[in-house]
């Protein structure tokens, strides 16, 4: 979870972050359904991370700068950084796994989308990257797969309709993956996490649904009120005009 410094901006969870031993993160999303905007959440969530980069340099697990005890320097003798320096970013790849079709995006199983030259396609910049796969797309029968790469969305897509992991699938990788896959193999402590972290998402949504349908029922009574107060307006008006033609009708007669 990337918690957000300020009380009225969201916080972020995702699926997977990684931090690489060259330095690089990684964060992985899985949808398994369509819904709208979804490319410009994908381009949120990576902007997000980059953005934090600067923002909020991230630390491991013992609170040093990312890059562990090697990358710490003495404070005292070292030479303050260039502030230029803070600029310097590490690649961040946002990989989103999606087990339905985008149409905003090409009819293929994986797209790499990076920022790049309009008119010759080079690379402007090699530290922002989004990797999007389309298992709707992937149609490689068991057989048919040569490469761990292959067998490995071969069984993410397939697995769930498994009792057991196929013959084929004897990589010790593939009998990590069957391990993990059980969720009573989570331990104790990573279940708990787990389940706060998917509570406090759900409050969020409920949150913000109901924060949405005060509104909603603010604006709907505010329109009954004054189409009420119009319509009363309106009848005192025309009660008014009533009297006032009434009385012009007698003087005539």
């Amino acid at each position: 979870e990337d918690n957000s410094d300020n009380v009225n901006d969201r916080g972020i969870i995702f699926d997977l972050y990684c931090l690489t031993s060259g330095g690089e993160y990684i964060i992985v999303e899985m949808q398994n359904r369509w819904h709208s905007n979804f490319l410009d959440r994908t381009l949120y969530y990576v902007c997000r991370a980059i953005s934090r980069l600067i923002e909020r340099p991230i630390t491991d697990e013992v609170g040093l700068p990312a890059g562990g005890k090697d990358c710490v320097a003495d404070t005292v003798s070292e030479a303050p950084p260039r502030y230029g320096d803070r600029y310097k970013l590490s690649t961040v790849y946002g990989i989103f796994l999606m087990n339905f079709k985008e149409t905003k995006l090409e009819p293929k199983f994986r797209t790499d989308a990076v920022v790049a030259d309009r008119e010759n396609g080079r690379v402007v910049n090699p530290h922002f990257r989004q990797i999007f796969l389309q298992f709707p797309y992937f149609t490689k029968r068991l057989e048919e797969c040569e490469t761990l790469y292959d067998k490995l969305i071969y069984a993410l897509k397939n697995m769930n309709e498994w009792n057991r992991m196929p013959d084929a699938l004897k990589e010790q990788v593939f009998k990590h993956l069957e391990r993990l896959a059980a969720v009573a193999n989570l331990s104790e402590a990573n279940r708990v996490a787990y389940d706060k972290a998917v509570d406090r998402f759900y409050v969020s949504r409920i949150y913000e649904e109901d924060m949405q349908d005060r509104v909603e029922n603010a604006m709907r009574e505010g329109r009954e009120k004054g189409m009420q107060e119009g319509r009363e307006e309106g009848i005192k008006e025309g009660i008014k005009e009533g009297i006032k033609e009434g009385m012009a009708k007698s003087k005539l007669e």
